[in-house]
């Protein structure tokens, strides 16, 4: 293998072949150092290798130097233990084990999972599910302090109980027929634009915009919806609505809105 002509390059690339690359291999760090270029880019949701790219800066330096051996059951419920983040934790070593199995299969390594079987054990962090009741009275008031898009996009959710990742990607129709795909179960439905009246409406609003694209959300001047766009109105209509209901001192609208953020932080 040539080393180039430059004899400060050619000890650097020696060392990296020779040295470096051998003491990766023999560690866990090789299975995600290729896992991430392999496969990662291959995951078609943006959110989902955001937050696989996340993980991993979180969990490599921890496990880098360690051997396939030495990542046990008691050394990945001793991570899950000093996590502060406990549910984030728990992520964290799912991507470890989908990373793991992965190596399997590559034949990076003949060890199987050290949680595998180990299901109803209990041996990850407990999680408390987060349930937030929202009250005809704070959606009214997110309502009315929304701008057009975040209107649309929230009358868009209840008139078809899609998550804001699925409403952001739906497509107009072409037919009588909205045509709905749940991204994250891959569940079908069809809705008849003919019964109803929020689906059309928001159809029609739709077509008076210009835009390029085939999105039903969109802009007023025909821009492409992001996660980012929504996140910002929302916001900011959260915080119009929770200083009005300081104003008139409506303690229980208030305590709805702590609540959305409390849980939107947890």
């Amino acid at each position: 293998m040539p080393l180039g002509t430059r004899f400060d390059e050619a000890v650097k690339k020696s060392d990296e072949i020779h040295n470096q690359a051998l003491r990766i291999a023999r560690t866990l760090e090789e299975a995600p150092a290729r896992w991430e270029k392999k496969v990662l880019p291959g995951y078609t949701s943006r959110e989902t290798v955001k937050g696989y790219t996340k993980n991993l800066r979180t969990i490599r330096p921890v496990f880098k130097d360690s051997t396939w051996d030495q990542v046990d059951l008691p050394a990945i419920k001793s991570y899950l233990k000093a996590r502060t983040a406990k549910t984030q934790g728990n992520r964290e070593m799912s991507l470890l084990s989908i990373i793991w199995n992965w190596a399997r299969g590559e034949g990076l390594t003949r060890v199987p999972w050290p949680a595998a079987g180990m299901e109803r054990s209990n041996w990850k962090n407990k999680e408390t599910p987060r349930r937030m009741v929202v009250v005809d009275e704070f959606f009214e008031a997110l309502y009315n302090e929304g701008d057009q898009l975040l209107r649309d996009c929230m009358d868009l959710s209840t008139a078809t109980g899609m998550r804001l990742t699925d409403c952001i990607n739906v497509l107009m129709p072409r037919t009588e027929s909205l045509r709905l795909e749940a991204n994250k179960r891959s569940k079908e439905a069809d809705y008849d634009l003919n019964v109803g009246r929020v689906l059309p409406g928001l159809i029609a609003h739709r077509k008076s915009v210009k835009a390029t694209y085939m999105f039903l959300l969109s802009t007023m001047d025909g821009k492409r919806v992001t996660h980012g766009m929504l996140r910002c109105r929302y916001d900011q209509a959260r915080n119009r609505a929770y200083a009005k209901a300081a104003i008139t001192n409506y303690d229980e609208l208030m305590h709805q809105i702590r609540g959305m953020v409390a849980a939107r932080h947890a």
